[in-house]
C-alpha cells in the first residue's frame, strides 16, 4: 500500500475514532469529516456550520464513499480482541470481567486510563479501526 493510501485510512480512523462521520472522495483523495448528526443540538447551527460540506456532498453522491462510525457492537468486538492478545493474566482477566458486566464502555475506559495498558490500547484500537477503513474502501 502506498504512503498516500496509508495516510489517508489513518487520518479517517482517527476521525471515525473523535465521533465523525467522514466522506472520501476517490478521485480527489479528499476527506470530509461531520460529527455524527445524531447528536447534534442545534440542527441550524449543524447546517450552517457545516453547509458547504454537505453541500459538496449532497452534489456529488457518486463521488464520495461514506464511511461509517463503528457501531456499539463492533466497538465492543474491538474491545474483546484486545483483551484476547493481552500477556498480563491479571490485568486481561479483569478486562475480561469488565466486559461482562454493566457499563462495559465506560467501565473498560476508565481502567485503561489508569493502567500501563493505555497507550497499547490506543494503538491497538487505531490499527483496528484502520482495518475496518481499509475494507469499507475496497
Amino acid at each position: 500500500m502506498d504512503n498516500l493510501k496509508q495516510n489517508i485510512i489513518r487520518e479517517i480512523a482517527q476521525e471515525l475514532d473523535c465521533g465523525n462521520e467522514c466522506y472520501y472522495n476517490l478521485k480527489t483523495n479528499e476527506i470530509i469529516a461531520i460529527p455524527n448528526f445524531s447528536q447534534v443540538s442545534d440542527e441550524e447551527e449543524f447546517k450552517e456550520i457545516f453547509c458547504k460540506d454537505l453541500e459538496k456532498i449532497n452534489g456529488n453522491k457518486t463521488g464520495f464513499i461514506k464511511i461509517e462510525i463503528p457501531e456499539s457492537f463492533q466497538s465492543f468486538k474491538i474491545m474483546e480482541r484486545f483483551v484476547v492478545q493481552l500477556n498480563d493474566q491479571n490485568f486481561k482477566s479483569e478486562l475480561q470481567d469488565i466486559l461482562g458486566n454493566k457499563k462495559p464502555f465506560r467501565n473498560f475506559k476508565n481502567t485503561i486510563d489508569q493502567s500501563e495498558f493505555r497507550q497499547s490500547w490506543f494503538d491497538f484500537k487505531q490499527k483496528e479501526l484502520e482495518k475496518t477503513v481499509e475494507n469499507q474502501l475496497k
